[in-house]
């Protein structure tokens, strides 16, 4: 039996499973807040997923082959991947809009940091009721 271990501010543990049931569930809900288990577990996800598709793509196509599967894949994962980045901004603090800091190459740093950071009290104004 896995335990669950309940964290500062509500903060809960979620295994591998229930990340991805989570994130697929909240395909597209931009509101609320993702725990970093969450978000790490499903970035996990699609990024394994994403190298089993470049594989297969690999072995049916060739190499040098566009491959059909790794663009599904990454279609697929897109907006669930957008969503969750959005809540694990909630968590800690920031509007989802940061998410578009991306776009510079400094960044992507700021954002892999605050996706790190612990869960914050200001973030609870982005919890559902």
């Amino acid at each position: 039996m896995i335990l669950k271990k309940k964290l500062d501010f509500g903060e809960h543990q979620m295994n591998f499973g229930e990340a991805i049931t989570t994130c697929m569930g909240k395909y597209v809900t931009f509101s609320g807040r993702a725990t970093r288990s969450e978000f790490w577990w499903f970035y996990l996800f699609t990024v394994l997923i994403s190298w089993g598709a470049i594989l297969v793509d690999a072995a049916m196509f060739g190499s040098g082959a566009t491959g059909i599967l790794s663009s599904i894949a990454s279609l697929v994962f897109f907006l669930p991947t957008l969503a969750v980045s959005s809540r694990r901004l909630h968590d800690v603090g920031k509007s989802g809009w940061w998410f578009l800091i991306a776009l510079t190459i400094i960044g992507i740093i700021l954002l892999i940091v605050w996706w790190a950071s612990d869960t914050k009290p200001a973030g609870e104004r982005y919890s559902e009721v």
